[in-house]
């Protein structure tokens, strides 16, 4: 039970930290390398990884779709 515990809040931390270097990278334009090292990350390539498997594409290919549906959903 207590290791259950312990890889959930694993887990949590680490979406926390990829939500935030999402966030950064839109907010602040920030590089993918960059944001990983802020948000804790000691490997931008671990990053990369890490990211993809939580929203689907990598760090570059993700900030560009959802600026560009930013864009469009301003416009509309």
């Amino acid at each position: 039970m207590r290791r259950s515990r312990a890889c959930h809040r694993c887990s949590f931390r680490k979406k926390l930290r990829l939500h935030e270097a999402r966030r950064l990278m839109l907010t602040e334009g920030l590089e993918a390398a960059t944001a990983s090292y802020r948000v804790g990350y000691e490997s931008p390539s671990h990053f990369s990884r890490e990211y993809s498997r939580m929203f689907g594409a990598p760090p570059r290919a993700d900030v560009s779709k959802l600026r560009s549906d930013q864009r469009v959903a301003s416009s509309a």
